[in-house]
């Protein structure tokens, strides 16, 4: 389900993308709809930098995207699995396990949307 960026959802971009000057997606032409593909995509240079830049946000922040990602408004059908799996395990740690596991499925059903 694709959504227009909130000024929240803005405001984590900014925190784990401080470079993050726009919000139009170079591949696709259109304005970002989610927060993690284009962290994952534009912004980390690796699966490392991507950890890094996920273990800024602070746990509201990361409840918050956990959130949307259960109401299928946050995409993770495009984050390559290496990013993935570094996600998922530092939502384990911060959040527990049975919530990463319900991040794994919502994984497992998600595709990367045109």
């Amino acid at each position: 389900m694709a959504r227009i960026l909130s000024e929240t959802d803005i405001g984590i971009l900014k925190t784990v993308a401080p470079e993050c000057e726009g919000y139009l997606c170079s591949g696709s032409g259109v304005n970002y709809r989610s927060i993690l593909p284009p962290l994952a995509n534009h912004y980390s240079k690796d699966a490392d930098d991507f950890l890094r830049r996920i273990k800024l946000l602070s746990r509201y922040d990361l409840e918050y995207l956990v959130r949307l990602i259960f109401s299928g408004e946050e995409s993770l059908g495009c984050i390559p699995f290496d990013y993935f799996v570094l996600f998922v395990e530092n939502v384990s740690e911060r959040l527990g396990k049975d919530i990463a596991d319900q991040v794994k499925k919502s994984y497992e059903n998600s595709e990367c949307p045109d």
